[in-house]
């Protein structure tokens, strides 16, 4: 069975929901039977490259008087999943973070390159919108510094494999992360708890028809870019 996951790096409730579907998969009878995709989806595809602003900012203007407290709960949820959480960090563009995340997927390194632009972001508050910063991930994550900063360097490097993603998304009736489809037949939209992963699991294996479990947590939404098309 396939799994496609959607998400962004700037998307803490990606960060959350990631790690909860893992930890039902790990229990997962079938786990071995079992492979996971992970796919493009810029939140804010108008963000210039690498601008950015504090999260702080951000939530502020989206959210109103409301957004350190909103920010404060989703950390605690964070942190009672054992995911260090950091609410002092930068937001930028992802286009980058996302075309350097299909290099590694030729690599083999996709997985464990995302894992650790979660924890650079979320769990150290550190930037991940700049080359060199996203070098230094892609090293940590045994990529070839050279090679990464080389696909960085072109815009048009794997610009179209994100585009498409995106597309594909929208197609499934996606506009917000994280969206999991499991077998190209059953989806998850939202950081849904365990239990709910674990259900979904079984449900999917059971050649059930595509269905949309709740949306509780709620996905983060995305801003459409004219140019995307």
């Amino acid at each position: 069975m396939r799994i496609d996951i959607w998400g962004d790096v700037v998307c803490p409730w990606c960060y959350i929901g990631t790690a909860r579907f893992e930890r039902a998969l790990a229990g997962f009878e079938h786990r071995e039977r079992v492979t996971v995709a992970h796919r493009s989806f810029e939140l804010d595809p108008t963000r210039v490259p690498g601008e950015v602003e504090p999260n702080e900012r951000m939530l502020a203007r989206k959210f109103g008087p409301r957004a350190a407290e909103m920010e404060g709960q989703v950390a605690e949820l964070a942190r009672g999943e054992g995911l260090d959480y950091q609410t002092d960090r930068l937001v930028g563009g992802t286009r980058d973070v996302h075309r350097l995340l299909h290099f590694a997927d030729e690599h083999g390194a996709r997985h464990q390159l995302l894992t650790l632009l979660y924890e650079a972001n979320f769990g150290r508050g550190e930037s991940v919108f700049t080359p060199d910063a996203l070098v230094a991930v892609a090293e940590r994550a045994g990529l070839d510094a050279d090679a990464a900063r080389a696909v960085l360097a072109d815009p048009e490097r794997y610009r179209d494999a994100v585009l498409a993603d995106q597309r594909e998304a929208a197609r499934l009736g996606a506009n917000g992360v994280p969206f999991f489809v499991l077998d190209g037949r059953f989806a998850v939209s939202g950081g849904q708890s365990v239990a709910t992963f674990e259900q979904a699991l079984r449900r999917a294996w059971g050649d059930r028809p595509l269905d949309t479990l709740g949306d509780t947590d709620g996905p983060r939404r995305r801003r459409r870019s004219a140019a995307e098309s």
